[in-house]
């Protein structure tokens, strides 16, 4: 039963409590799933990704640098790595091919191989392309390192107060880190050690006072080399590593607050972004316009995903609602879950067809048999109760007559006083 009602969830989300809930929109019902049976938040859920392509298995990053593998054919976790390296949590998690990515907040960016031993704590660094072949020269230098395969692959030094990394989906060698004081990169993973790619910050504001950076997420643009980023400072940024300039090719702002979480909209041409006060936005990055808001969140936002093809938003934040809008007219909230915990990721199913869901066998299930006198008892006080309870339109009738024959003592019938 476990299993199935795991595959039949639409939404996953990770909380503070280290609890990964599964939650079907069809029934209004959430499950939670942890490793131990109990809330741990030493090992709060804080990335989350897709193992597969088929969406059967799906990676947890907890805030103890542990990656655990569910399976969401069987409902269970089946193993875990330990991703030591580095300081604070993670602040992305990524799959390529075999292999799973890494980044903290101290900015070290390692890949992993998917399995399930353990990794030294000083690891080779060496890059890799995407034929396992090893960048080298001489026959025996490459099969000095075919052994260490079996630990880590790659580490990167992405610069400290990184706040988030993003894989390209087109192309999962590459991503791109961005954080405080630490400028947009585009990273390829199977290229040297320096990036692709390094954004510019913009010219002096009009005191000539340099502008602080503070890059809060990250998207690829689909079907270009261009990215969106949204900023601590309310801004929303787009960068062309194809043009000559390092600096943003257009920049727009939203609101008064800082900018927390961005999402793709199913056209590509549109990005969602949310703030620490709760509002969202949609916001045109070819024209820099607002095209609308959505409502309904009460808490800052951690996350959004919009479905690869549909016109909904999932959103989760820290008033411990999951909530999914409809962000085409007429715009609106479909559905609204308490999930009890501060939510910190979630992840959407790209599933087309949500409504053919798993049906689940019946189980026979033996009723007591009812005791034909207690239920003629409750009955029947049920309607002594009703036959007591007084109409409100005769009690308060009676109350109006009362009170003008106090007024007008010698009047027979209830007629206005003079």
């Amino acid at each position: 039963m476990a299993a199935a009602s795991a595959r039949s969830n639409h939404v996953w989300v990770g909380t503070e409590t280290g609890i990964l809930k599964g939650v079907d929109l069809q029934r209004k019902l959430a499950a939670n799933f942890t490793t131990t049976g109990q809330p741990q938040r030493e090992a709060a859920v804080n990335a989350l990704c897709w193992g597969a392509s088929d969406e059967t298995q799906i990676l947890v990053g907890c805030a103890d640098r542990t990656v655990r593998r569910f399976s969401t054919k069987d409902g269970a976790f089946q193993g875990q790595r330990r991703c030591p390296g580095g300081e604070g949590t993670f602040r992305g998690l990524a799959q390529a091919d075999s292999t799973f990515i890494t980044c903290v907040d101290s900015g070290v960016l390692r890949v992993w191989r998917s399995d399930d031993k353990e990794a030294p704590s000083d690891p080779v660094r060496f890059p890799f392309s995407s034929g396992g072949e090893r960048f080298g020269k001489g026959k025996s230098k490459t099969l000095k390192l075919t052994h260490l395969w079996f630990f880590q692959l790659l580490e990167l030094k992405v610069g400290p107060g990184v706040c988030r990394m993003r894989q390209n989906p087109a192309q999962p060698h590459v991503v791109a880190t961005g954080g405080k004081e630490n400028a947009l990169k585009v990273w390829d993973l199977q290229g040297s050690e320096e990036p692709m790619f390094k954004a510019k910050n913009v010219r002096h504001d009009w005191l000539d006072l340099r502008v602080p950076v503070w890059d809060q997420d990250i998207q690829f643009l689909p079907g270009s080399q261009k990215l969106v980023t949204c900023t601590g400072y309310h801004q929303v940024r787009v960068y062309d590593p194809a043009s000559p300039q390092r600096r943003p090719v257009l920049e727009t702002t939203f609101g008064e607050y800082p900018l927390t979480a961005m999402t793709l909209t199913p056209g590509g041409n549109s990005v969602i972004v949310g703030n620490t006060h709760g509002q969202l936005a949609e916001i045109d990055f070819r024209k820099g316009r607002l095209l609308g808001c959505l409502k309904g969140l009460a808490g800052s936002v951690r996350e959004l995903q919009c479905h690869p093809s549909k016109p909904m938003l999932a959103s989760c934040g820290l008033d411990r609602i999951l909530r999914i809008h409809r962000i085409q007219n007429p715009r609106g909230l479909e559905h609204k879950i308490y999930l009890k915990s501060r939510l910190n990721c979630l992840l959407l199913s790209g599933r087309e067809n949500w409504r053919d869901e798993l049906e689940l066998p019946q189980e026979r299930s033996e009723e007591p048999p009812q005791d034909s006198e207690v239920d003629e008892l409750w009955a029947s006080l049920e309607v002594a109760a009703k036959r007591k309870l007084p109409r409100v339109d005769q009690t308060l009738r009676a109350l109006g007559t009362q009170e003008r024959k106090k007024k007008c003592p010698g009047a027979l019938s209830p007629q206005p006083c003079e």
